[in-house]
């Protein structure tokens, strides 16, 4: 996982072109990095009644369309996980044939939805993580995601997620700053970002709160000219 993670990671140097293609990566394979791996198990949320397997997947199926159109949940269906962007700068995502993942997401007409990812126990997910939407400045986007207990079996996961290490600074990389999109994010530390994490509530985005206004952001663009 943490190669496949790194090779991600120089392929979005290379396509962001940046001078050090390998930075990203560089990143997470420091002897300091606070990678990790986590596995998540998800309980059926079938309640306890005695459902034949034909009602069970019609519950399913039900339930399942029902979160795919961005509606509420129906009765059974519950929070396995709440919505959330990771903070880290990357995480790969594999689960069993169960579905569940969700990822907030915008219609054909503009309006935000919650879209239900199709289970794919062949694949591995990627997300962006809130560190790396702040080191392109904006240029990839930390998707909010949520897991919805909706199948009548448990539903396990298992993610790698790609961290630097706690000293490590995150700013945004000059190759990203432009004149029509100048830095939006003041410079921090993971330590910092991840002590900040753990103060607010699960839901809370985070990294609007190390914005900078256009003063600031004109100030950084003119000291870089």
């Amino acid at each position: 996982m943490k190669q496949l993670a790194c090779e991600i990671l120089d392929l979005l140097g290379e396509g962001l072109g940046l001078k050090d293609p390998r930075y990203f990566s560089k990143l997470t394979t420091n002897a300091d990095s606070d990678c990790l791996l986590r596995i998540n198990h998800y309980p059926s949320s079938c309640n306890v009644h005695k459902l034949d397997h034909d009602d069970q997947c019609n519950f399913k199926s039900l339930v399942s369309t029902k979160a795919s159109n961005g509606g509420n949940l129906m009765a059974g269906g519950r929070i396995g996980f709440g919505e959330h962007s990771d903070p880290q700068i990357l995480s790969l995502l594999r689960a069993n044939d169960v579905d569940g993942l969700q990822v907030f997401l915008p219609d054909h007409d503009g309006k935000e939805m919650w879209v239900q990812v199709p289970s794919d126990p062949s694949a591995i997910f990627v997300n962006v993580g809130d560190l790396l939407q702040a080191l392109t400045n904006g240029r990839l986007i930390s998707i909010r995601h949520r897991v919805i207990a909706t199948a009548c079996r448990p539903r396990l996961s298992t993610i790698y997620f790609a961290s630097p290490p706690m000293h490590a600074r995150i700013s945004a990389l000059p190759e990203t700053i432009t004149a029509s999109n100048p830095r939006r994010y003041r410079s921090f530390t993971w330590a910092e970002y991840k002590t900040t994490m753990y103060s607010l509530r699960l839901s809370h985005s985070r990294l609007e709160l190390f914005n900078i206004d256009d003063d600031d952001s004109n100030n950084a663009s003119e000291g870089k000219a």
